[in-house]
């Protein structure tokens, strides 16, 4: 790919009013919801795309979801982290790279920015309930006997809010309901 190719590649997939190009090997994409950037090697050599996804903060609790996601989920981007700031990344050597590579990474860059934590939040949540199964089955608990008792917590204000309406505590324990149900035979 030659660096000529760049700006017509992104006036092609994004609103050209929205592309800046500070210098001769710096782009910038700015929507709404979305701030992605092009830059170049000072040799021009590499080429490295990046969206801000979150801040560092939010993303710390589930840095080991995000970073198994880089190894198993993730494709040609990774997620990484500078400036306090949980980005998507892509790294390639420009001379190898082609446009459809270029098209296909910007692609998977904005997937990862809209999906955010959400991934790693849902393999958060599921770890965190075959945890429970694990100890409920430790205890001899019946599937139904561990559901009763997270009922329990609920009307005792252990989980939920005490002032949680009902509609909203029937749906978390539905949610709850689901998930046992669906990995309880999983769980040694």
């Amino acid at each position: 790919m030659k660096v000529a190719e760049i700006t017509p590649i992104l006036d092609q997939i994004f609103n050209s009013g929205q592309i800046e190009q500070a210098s001769e090997d710096t782009w910038q994409v700015k929507q709404e919801n979305l701030r992605l950037l092009v830059i170049l090697s000072e040799d021009h050599s590499w080429l490295r795309i990046l969206v801000p996804i979150v801040p560092l903060t939010e993303a710390q609790p589930f840095l080991t979801q995000l970073l198994t996601a880089n190894f198993e989920d993730t494709q040609e981007v990774r997620y990484a982290i500078e400036q306090d700031v949980l980005w998507g990344v892509f790294f390639h050597r420009l001379e190898s790279l082609t446009s459809e590579d270029f098209c296909s990474a910007i692609a998977l860059l904005i997937s990862l920015k809209e999906k955010g934590l959400s991934n790693s939040f849902q393999q958060l949540i599921e770890q965190r309930v075959r945890q429970i199964i694990k100890a409920a089955k430790l205890q001899g608990q019946t599937l139904e006997a561990t559901f009763k008792t997270l009922e329990r917590y609920y009307q005792e204000g252990m989980l939920g809010g005490v002032d949680q309406a009902p509609e909203e505590r029937e749906q978390f324990l539905a949610a709850w309901k689901y998930q046992l149900e669906r990995l309880w035979s999983e769980v040694e």
